[in-house]
């Protein structure tokens, strides 16, 4: 049996993605659901062209069909939106659109060597849903880690500052103390103006 191939399209989301990224922008709304249009219609050539196989064939082509329309609304989703969350839809929107067509192609066997088959599907899927899933929560751990970094470093450095100006205030009034002692070997104006003097250089009220 010749196995169908279906080459799906997603020339929008490359396109609105590369416009974007050169103009360092978001996708637009607009750029959005323009390529969400250009899927769907894509999504419904592709399927067309199925009519043209018979029995499971047909339904290998359907299935990849379908499965390259989901993955590549999830992957537009994710130009749109980025991040952790829409990432891992796409993981697992792969996953289940490989896992589809894997378990539409065991119906070309029969008895054990299908449900053998059939295993090997169900086994790769959940292995690739795993694996989204520990990506996203390996992505939120860092994240949730760099915040903790971010802030460590934050409140460390204000009390760096924090103790610096501590520093330099006790430093300024021992200066000071040491100025006014300086003063009490002055008599009457000039002492009058010592005092003055020390208390303008240490900002001393």
């Amino acid at each position: 049996m010749n196995k169908p191939v279906i080459k799906f399209t997603v020339a929008a989301i490359s396109l609105a993605f590369a416009t974007c990224a050169s103009a360092g922008t978001m996708m637009s709304k607009s750029d959005y659901q323009a390529a969400k249009k250009t899927i769907s219609a894509d999504a419904t050539a592709a399927k067309a062209k199925c009519k043209a196989f018979v029995a499971n064939a047909k339904d290998i082509c359907m299935a990849e069909a379908h499965g390259n329309e989901k993955v590549s609304l999830a992957q537009l989703e994710e130009s749109y939106k980025p991040g952790d969350k829409t990432r891992q839809a796409t993981r697992v929107a792969q996953a289940d659109a490989t896992h589809a067509v894997a378990t539409e192609k065991c119906d070309d066997a029969t008895g054990n060597a299908k449900d053998v088959c059939v295993k090997e599907a169900n086994a790769a899927h959940a292995n690739a849903v795993a694996e989204a899933k520990a990506k996203h929560k390996i992505a939120d751990a860092k994240k949730v880690a760099n915040d903790k970094t971010k802030t460590a470093k934050g409140e460390a450095s204000q009390k760096t500052v924090d103790a610096r100006t501590e520093v330099n205030s006790e430093k300024r009034d021992g200066a000071y103390s040491v100025a006014k002692q300086k003063c009490d070997a002055q008599v009457g104006d000039m002492k009058d103006a010592c005092l003055k003097d020390a208390k303008a250089a240490y900002e001393k009220s």
